[in-house]
C-alpha cells in the first residue's frame, strides 16, 4: 500500500478523476445526444401524426360535406320520385277513366247501332204495312166508287193538328133529300203506322171507338161501311 504522503499519490488520484469525469461527460455526452435523436424522432413522428391527424380530419369534413351532398341530392330525387309516381298515378288514373268513357261510347254505340237496325226493321215493316194498306184503299176505292159515289181525297194539312198527308172520304147518296149532300172523315197514319181519324163532318160521336176498331183489325172496308151507316143514321135521325 502507498503512503498518503507519496507525492506522485495525488497527481495519480487527480488523472483518475479526470478520467471517471472524462467517461461520464462522454457517457453524458452519448446520453444527451441519444435524448436528442429520441426528441427529434419525437418531433417527428408528432409532426407526422398530426399532419395525418389534419389530414385525416379534412378528409373526414370532405366525407362529410359529400355525405350531406348526397344526402341532399338523394332527398331531392326521392322527392321528384314522389311527384312522378303522383303525376304517373294521376296519368293511370286519367287513362282508366278514359278507358270507362271509351266503354261507355262504345255501348252507347252498339246500343245506337241495335236502335238503328230496329228502326230499319219498323220502316220496313211500316212501309211493307203501308203498301198493304194502299192496296186495301185501292180496293175499297174502286168499290166504294164504283158503288157508292165514295170521292177520296189527298190533302197535305196546313194545322199542327193535321200536319202531313192525309186522305179525306167523301160520301154521298145519304141524305135522300140531297143526293150531292157530303159526308166527310179525314184520316192518316200516325207515328206507330196505325190508322187515326182526325176529324168527321158532321161529327160523329162514335168515331172514338170505330177508330180503335179499326186499330185493331186493320179492315178498312170494314170501318168505312161502318162510317157510312153512321153516316146514313145520322141524316136520317
Amino acid at each position: 500500500m502507498m503512503s498518503i504522503t507519496d507525492p506522485n499519490t495525488s497527481d495519480r488520484f487527480t488523472k483518475a478523476m479526470q478520467e471517471i469525469h472524462s467517461k461520464q461527460l462522454q457517457a453524458f455526452g452519448k446520453i444527451t445526444d441519444m435524448t436528442t435523436e429520441l426528441c427529434q424522432s419525437h418531433r417527428q413522428f408528432v409532426k407526422s401524426a398530426l399532419d395525418t391527424g389534419m389530414k385525416k380530419c379534412k378528409d373526414d369534413e370532405m366525407l362529410f360535406e359529400t355525405i350531406q351532398t348526397f344526402r341532399k341530392d338523394l332527398e331531392q330525387k326521392n322527392k321528384s320520385l314522389k311527384e312522378k309516381r303522383l303525376a304517373i298515378s294521376d296519368v293511370i288514373s286519367e287513362i282508366q277513366q278514359k278507358e270507362m268513357q271509351k266503354d261507355e261510347i262504345i255501348h252507347k254505340i252498339e246500343k245506337l247501332k241495335e236502335e238503328q237496325v230496329k228502326r230499319k226493321e219498323l220502316i220496313v215493316s211500316q212501309n211493307k204495312a203501308n203498301k198493304n194498306r194502299l192496296k186495301n184503299l185501292q180496293k175499297c176505292r174502286v168499290m166504294f166508287q164504283e158503288h157508292l159515289a165514295l170521292e177520296i181525297r189527298t190533302i197535305l194539312g196546313k194545322t199542327e193538328l193535321v200536319r202531313g198527308e192525309k186522305l179525306q172520304f167523301v160520301f154521298r147518296n145519304i141524305n135522300p133529300t140531297d143526293l150531292e149532300s157530303a159526308y166527310i172523315v179525314t184520316m192518316g197514319i200516325n207515328a206507330e203506322g196505325s190508322y187515326q181519324i182526325v176529324s168527321s163532318d158532321p161529327a160523329l160521336k162514335c168515331l172514338p171507338d170505330l177508330e180503335k176498331r179499326l186499330q185493331e183489325t186493320n179492315n178498312l172496308a170494314a170501318f168505312l161501311a161502318n162510317i157510312r151507316k153512321e153516316f146514313v143514321s145520322v141524316a136520317r135521325g
